[in-house]
């Protein structure tokens, strides 16, 4: 019974049981390799993990174990790539020149806890030539410095991934340089205004205590002085961004929330050193101090909202492998750094490991996990052919690839592209608030002048201290930050989600709409389908798909597939083709000129039965039929949708009968059929003057028009790009469910903008008459000010931290 107590203990503290690896908590193979560790037997998952474990004990840091909160990653066993991260050309960007040698920043994702970061700063700070570590559980970083005349970079490297973290390239070196001044700066100024805040808090109590007017007036006035010299550094040093912010508007002539600060602050420390130079009665050091300190901390809170919503710009990075292997022309391998490859190049990608470019699958089956860019927990299975995208991790079946784009031009580097500009971008509502703010800050000005002066007419020893605290307690930070601060943290889940906004109002649109319009080829309904062919003037089936095949080689059209994939051995060749929205291809094929699409288009004749029809332009030589079938997500989505009180309507330029037979299936009553880009457009218009609100749905060439004229508009991430860049955001995800979570989490970040313009607002205005008769004091002013910023922040974070699923 004592040994089952014992093991029971040691599972609880390392978070694992009987079945688990003691190491990483993965499964344990059936016959699990054992090791004697802290006394007792211990199973592993493989060797790699074994081998760690045995190293933490030997090197007496089996306290890990005790101390971790998750378990640890499984080891990599295979090192050999390590080697490549001792090149130039790698350290020439991410690296740098400090003294004793040089300094790299890793990211890893196995560090989950803060034994992690603890394991890894004892680890490595043991190996040979190893000058500086330092590990951040938080954001997943490792900062290393080592001398390369000692140790070459890959040694501290191997003892890393040997204990189950995977090193991957940050972004680089001038960048993390930048990132890491700029917070220690923050960390800085918070401290020194934390520990100001205190000291001069301290002060103030003496001071305020001494209500008979007892103490004698050396002392009162070294009080002072001491505060003085506390406030001061606090005030100049870590309240100098709300300076500098308030000097750069002023220079633009645009007062706002700075202004406010940086004034009421240096209002509350130069009141207060005249009054200690003169002796007056009453000095406000502590609220100057307590002001500054305070907005620091809400104003870290919302940059930590943003960099939540940022966060997936850096997983991006972190799926970015440092290196490739490439295949030679004679069948070797080699090891080149990510930047060296280029279209065309064929890599090998071990079972994983994260694809190095986008590319196409060669030779066997395989799963690649698209969780990062796509938001599909599950492994995709890829057949030959198939596209396979940058960053995907590789599943159990090594795959080797052909690759198509590289660098800029990835759907990786896109998608990272696309975040940075959403948030770049200050949408309507929040450029609203900001003017509000600033006629607020102006108003606000013009109101402590005046309620100055009423208090120099009726209480002139008051006067002052009155004006101060409205200034304080009223200034509209919450105001500023109740729009932004929640835009910022539903744009980090609806990136967790797949969806990217490529508008900076779309979730503000998205939140209103009532009615969804949906294209049907590619977007409810699969791509490709089942081909059935009918031939006229004695053209044969093959002929026929073979024709067809080679107009529809290189449409973007959803259909295409489904002829390309009849192609057959005697493929043909299209020239000058060109391709009409809402009609069809035409195109020469054997030096003769053949039209694809409706039967007006194709054939001259004016027939309505969805077919694709195939001719010259007057006489119909082929008829296809393509039965599709519905997207399986489709019907949940449509259910999804009319729970949310939404009404769909199905949009389509196919003919009438395959149109209303493919609604019915899915449950679509409202059915436009038969409509060319321009009536698609016409459509839209009718339902936005009839008061609807509309979202339109669609990936082809066609749907461009229509994206673009919607209220709210979704394009298909692997849909045609130019509806890509018409749409208001792009369904990186697979899986159309997305776009009622999308609109959930739309309709959860209009509330939350409300609760905070509706708390900031009754805030102000209980806040300014209560300062402005004398109840409160500045120090009060300026806990209340900055509590009601934090309220307002902290409800922001709510949306990063409970994404719509």
């Amino acid at each position: 019974m004592n040994a089952s107590l014992a093991a029971m203990a040691g599972s609880a503290r390392t978070g694992t049981t009987d079945t688990t690896c003691f190491h990483c908590g993965e499964a344990l193979p059936a016959s699990p390799a054992m090791r004697i560790l802290e006394g007792a037997p211990r199973p592993f998952c493989c060797d790699g993990c074994a081998a760690a474990a045995q190293w933490i004990e030997d090197a007496d840091l089996d306290a890990y174990y005790r101390l971790r909160e998750r378990p640890g990653a499984r080891i990599d066993e295979d090192d050999s790539a390590l080697a490549l991260w001792d090149r130039g050309e790698v350290q020439a960007e991410h690296a740098r020149d400090v003294d004793g040698g040089r300094e790299i920043t890793l990211l890893t994702d196995g560090m989950r806890c803060a034994a992690c970061a603890w394991l890894i700063d004892r680890a490595l700070s043991r190996e040979p030539g190893v000058t500086a570590i330092s590990a951040n559980a938080v954001t997943g970083r490792i900062r290393i410095a080592w001398d390369p005349a000692r140790t070459p970079l890959s040694r501290p490297l191997r003892r890393l991934q040997a204990l189950g973290y995977r090193p991957f390239l940050a972004a680089g070196a001038a960048q993390e340089r930048a990132r890491r001044r700029e917070r220690n700066r923050w960390l800085l100024r918070i401290g020194i205004a934390a520990l100001g805040s205190m000291q001069a808090m301290m002060f103030a109590e003496a001071l305020y205590l001494d209500t008979a007017r007892e103490m004698s007036l050396p002392m009162r006035d070294f009080l002072r002085w001491i505060a003085f010299l506390v406030a001061t550094p606090v005030v100049f040093y870590a309240g100098w961004p709300f300076i500098v912010g308030a000097a750069r508007e002023l220079r633009h002539r645009a007062p706002g929330m700075d202004t406010l600060i940086a004034g009421s602050t240096l209002l509350a420390w130069a009141g207060s050193v005249a009054e200690t130079v003169r002796g007056g009665a009453q000095v406000w050091y502590d609220a100057a101090v307590m002001f500054v300190f305070l907005l620091l901390v809400a104003r870290l809170l919302e940059q930590r909202v943003r960099a939540t919503a940022s966060a997936q710009v850096d997983a991006l990075a972190r799926a970015r492998p440092a290196f490739a292997s490439r295949e030679t022309a004679d069948g070797q391998r080699e090891a080149v750094a990510i930047g060296a490859l280029r279209a065309g190049d064929i890599v090998r990608v071990a079972p994983g490991e994260p694809v190095p470019a986008d590319a196409l699958l060669l030779d066997d089956n395989a799963s690649f996990a698209e969780a990062l860019l796509t938001g599909e927990a599950r492994p995709v299975p890829k057949q030959p052919g198939d596209a396979v995208f940058a960053g995907s991790l590789c599943g159990a079946q090594a795959a080797r690839l052909r690759l198509t784009a590289v660098g800029t031009q990835t759907r990786l580097s896109q998608l990272a592209a696309l975040i940075e500009q959403a948030q770049a971008h200050r949408p309507p509502l929040a450029q609203a608030a900001d003017r509000i703010a600033r006629v607020f800050v102006v108003a606000l000005a013009l109101a402590t002048v005046a309620v100055y002066v009423a208090w120099r007419l009726h209480d002139p020893a008051r006067a002052f201290e009155v004006a101060l605290a409205l200034l304080v307690v009223c200034c509209p930070c919450a105001l500023s930050l109740a729009v932004p601060a929640a835009l910022a943290a539903s744009n980090g889940a609806l990136a967790r989600l797949g969806v990217l906004p490529l508008r900076a109002d779309a979730l503000a649109r998205l939140a209103r709409i009532d009615t969804v319009v949906f294209d049907k080829t590619g977007t409810l309904s699969l791509p490709g389908g089942q081909l059935h062919v009918e031939t006229f003037q004695g053209l044969d089936d093959a002929d026929a798909l073979r024709i067809a095949a080679a107009l529809e080689r290189d449409s973007a059209h959803p259909l295409a597939d489904a002829f390309v994939a009849a192609m057959t051995a005697r493929d043909a060749f299209a020239t000058g083709v060109i391709e009409h929205p809402g009609a069809g291809i035409e195109g020469l094929v054997a030096g003769r000129r053949w039209r694809i699409g409706r039967a007006g288009f194709a054939a001259a004749t004016q027939v309505d039965d969805g077919a694709v029809w195939l001719g010259d332009g007057q006489v119909a030589c082929a008829r296809f039929t393509v039965e599709e079938s519905a997207r399986t997500d489709a019907v949940p989505t449509l259910d999804a949708l009319r729970t949310l009180g939404i009404a769909s309507e199905l949009a389509s330029g196919d003919g009438d009968v395959a149109v209303r037979r493919f609604a019915g299936a899915v449950g679509i009553d409202t059915v436009r059929s038969r409509l060319s880009p321009e009536q698609k457009l016409a459509h839209v218009r009718d339902l936005q003057a009839q008061g609807r609100v509309v979202a339109m749905v669609g990936d082809g060439i066609n749907d461009g028009p229509v994206l673009a004229g919607a209220d709210v508009s979704f394009a298909l991430g692997d849909g045609n790009a130019l509806a890509a860049r018409a749409a208001d955001l792009v369904l990186a995800s697979p899986t159309l469910l997305r776009i009622p979570q999308a609109i959930v989490l739309a309709r959860r970040t209009r509330a939350v903008i409300r609760q905070n313009l509706m708390w900031a607002l009754l805030y102000n205005l209980l806040a300014l008459p209560a300062a402005a008769l004398g109840m409160v004091s500045p120090w009060q002013a300026a806990l209340g000010m900055a509590l009601s910023s934090l309220l307002v922040t902290a409800n922001a974070l709510r949306l990063a931290r409970v994404p719509a699923r």
